[in-house]
């Protein structure tokens, strides 16, 4: 074991190559090596390589960089991410940001936003006299009642995400899960020291929630609904009722719910789902996306709001009353609750409508927000839309559906009302900043814009489809900000940053990628993708002709073009 540590000491580390071993920091050592334990290999070849920013170069050995060697390290990595921001096309991130200049003195000071929005607590260093004015904007934008009144239910409550819309979703879906659960509310708290009485309510399923949701829903619905222990109609269905898919009786229950052919939720097959869970006494949870990940599809929100209510109505979950304890206290709540993922579409879409409206563009997606008198959440993500350098959001729901916080905190002075209790508050500055400079008019005139570049895109890949006489499988959505085709050869995708998806249809799979048309992309950048993807090799042939050596022969001109 002492030879093999040694051997490990001996690996080369950091950006001079030094062994482990003498990588001194300027104490004295006991023992004449640095503090901690050698490599169990070399790192270099255990990470995935970036070319462009050598691991060795910024490794960092006890003594720290010098100068020469950070400036070095950090030059490399500018010029990688510089590369790729210019490039970037395959996500739904905005890169034209522009804050440096205004906001560079707040990276030095400590900005936290931990608690409630709405109380300013003691602890002073925060930003939530500019979070209240993005959510009194978010609000107004999103047809929700403002200012947040704690005494009126019908009044919008939310705060500014530390995470994106991940977050948001995860919140929602335990806002809208402890609700649905009979748990008391915010409105209605337990007294200290009381003992939580179980609700009341008929049926033996009444405070057992579903959850659905498309197959067109992001992840992070999936990771929330198992962290939460939510159970899906797909869980449910399978172990309890094996043999009643409703959709195709005897056949295994689909594990979401099925979508169109654009990527938005099938709501007949979403109803056949709901009804028959609703027909035995399941608070229903329904996920909804306004601009889904890969597709860019809208869900009807407001069609799956009537349908919803309408089959609840039906089986007297529209409308209920909780009991709880033997004071006769209760409450009235649905037995059903909507939450909408808009990431992109509820920052996009307003400035879409407004632009409509004011004949820029011919149409815009159906409503989302709270209009929409059922729906009970929605989330956005800051990082999309507006553009910030990570990710962030905003959650919003009505002030009479929070439910209770799970405990005191007296120490912070404000109510932990939120998620993550401690909250990054620099994303609250940005999104007040970004906001302060862009007018509805200029945003509903960049909505407009990135509508049309989506449109030349989709044009300009039909075009050379037509041309190579080959199908690429060129897709929009209705409105849709991103256009999907066939994955092109892997330096292409790398250097343009391509989202890819795999789709398995008739017994045959598809792998796609997207490019979408966010604010920093132009359209210059757009015909030089479509160029690349014009030379010979650029879209691999099948695997099912040809050999592996014919494959990688034809795809060596456009390697060797990206190369260049």
């Amino acid at each position: 074991m002492a030879r093999e540590a040694e051997t490990h000491a001996d690996i080369p580390f950091g950006p001079e190559d030094t062994p482990w071993q003498k990588t001194f920091s300027a104490l004295q050592v006991v023992g004449g090596r640095p503090y901690g334990t050698a490599p169990s290999c070399d790192p270099r070849s255990a990470y995935l390589g970036v070319p462009e920013v050598p691991h060795h170069k910024v490794q960092l050995p006890p003594t720290g960089l010098d100068t020469q060697q950070y400036t070095e390290a950090e030059q490399l990595f500018r010029r990688h991410i510089d590369t790729q921001t210019r490039n970037f096309a395959g996500y739904q991130v905005t890169s034209a940001l522009d804050y440096e200049e205004r906001l560079g003195h707040y990276l030095n000071r400590h900005l936290n936003n931990v608690g409630d929005p709405y109380q300013s607590s003691s602890y002073t260093l925060n930003s939530k006299v500019l979070e209240r004015a993005v959510l009194d904007y978010f609000a107004s934008l999103w047809h929700a009642k403002w200012p947040h009144n704690p005494a009126d239910p019908d009044s919008y409550w939310g705060y500014v995400l530390t995470m994106g819309s991940s977050e948001g979703n995860l919140y929602g879906l335990w806002n809208a899960r402890d609700y649905l659960s009979g748990k008391p509310l915010r409105t209605h708290p337990r007294e200290p020291g009381a003992i939580e009485q179980p609700p009341r309510a008929g049926g033996p399923h009444a405070f057992h929630p579903v959850a659905f949701f498309s197959e067109d829903t992001h992840y992070s619905l999936t990771k929330a609904v198992r962290a939460l222990d939510i159970d899906t109609f797909h869980a449910l269905g399978s172990t309890r009722y094996p043999d009643d898919n409703p959709l195709a009786p005897g056949t295994p229950w689909p594990r979401k719910v099925p979508s169109t052919e654009h990527g938005a939720i099938d709501v007949e097959q979403l109803a056949v789902l709901v009804r028959f869970f609703a027909s035995r006494g399941y608070p229903i949870l329904v996920s909804l996306n306004y601009g889904s990940t890969f597709k860019g599809a809208y869900d009807d929100v407001e069609a799956v709001a009537r349908t919803v209510r309408g089959i609840c109505a039906r089986y007297g979950l529209d409308n209920r009353r909780v009991e709880r304890g033997k004071d006769g206290g209760h409450d009235e709540r649905s037995g059903f609750w909507l939450h909408v993922d808009g990431a992109l579409g509820a920052g996009y879409v307003p400035y879409l409508e407004m632009a409509r409206d004011a004949g820029m563009v011919q149409a815009a997606p159906p409503a989302f927000d709270f209009r929409i008198r059922d729906l009970h959440s929605l989330t956005m993500s800051g990082h999309k839309w507006m553009g910030t350098p990570w990710a962030c959001g905003v959650f919003m729901t009505r002030t009479g559906l929070q439910m209770a916080p799970p405990g005191a905190s007296e120490y912070i002075g404000a109510a932990d009302t939120t998620f993550a209790g401690s909250r990054n508050g620099f994303s609250s500055l940005l999104m007040w900043d970004y906001l302060a400079r862009h007018s509805y008019d200029d945003q509903a005139r960049l909505a407009a814009e990135c509508d049309s570049l989506a449109a030349h895109t989709h044009e300009q890949l039909l075009a050379l489809q037509e041309q190579l006489d080959q199908d690429l499988w060129v897709q929009r959505s209705p409105q849709s900000l991103t256009v999907r085709f066939r994955q092109p050869h892997p330096d292409i995708v790398r250097r343009y940053s391509l989202s890819s998806e795999t789709v398995h249809a008739d017994g045959t799979a598809r792998t796609y990628v997207h490019l979408y048309a966010m604010r920093h992309l132009t359209r210059q950048r757009v015909d030089e993708l479509i160029g690349e993807l014009r030379q010979p090799g650029a879209f691999p042939p099948p695997a099912s002709t040809g050999t592996t050596a014919d494959a990688a022969q034809a795809a060596q001109p456009v390697a060797d073009a990206v190369a260049g």
